[in-house]
């Protein structure tokens, strides 16, 4: 079961790395955005993070309830905001919006990926 976990852990970081590594390529972007990886990146995310938890508890391993349900907080927001980004792009793409409208949620998914780095990290 700890190769498992470690599994997911490996899982977890790539996850990670598909938000994060295209939000940090594009970030400088005015329109035009890729949010493609972010999207499976950010699904990623959820369900390795979930399947985490679950192996904590089915070893009996603690867990921290109230750092696990901030950080799923987060994890959806990041989910939700990633998906808007992608709908607006489109919809810039198309013509019918504003280019720089997914712009806030495409800002916001890469904050909320940073934020739920340092809640993993600096809650201890």
């Amino acid at each position: 079961m700890e190769f498992v976990r470690l599994l997911l852990v490996v899982i977890h970081i790539l996850g990670l790395s598909l938000i994060i590594g295209p939000f940090l390529f594009q970030v400088s972007r005015k329109a035009g955005f890729e949010p493609r990886l972010m999207q499976i990146g950010a699904l990623v995310q959820l369900v390795s993070g979930l399947a985490l938890v679950g192996v904590r508890e089915a070893n009996d391993l603690p867990v921290d309830n109230a750092k696990i349900g901030v950080k799923l907080v987060v994890t959806v927001l990041a989910v939700v905001t990633v998906f808007l980004a992608a709908r607006k792009q489109r919809a810039a793409a198309a013509g019918q919006a504003d280019p720089k409208s997914p712009l806030p949620f495409f800002h916001a998914t890469g904050a909320l990926a940073i934020l739920n780095v340092l809640i993993a990290v600096l809650w201890t």
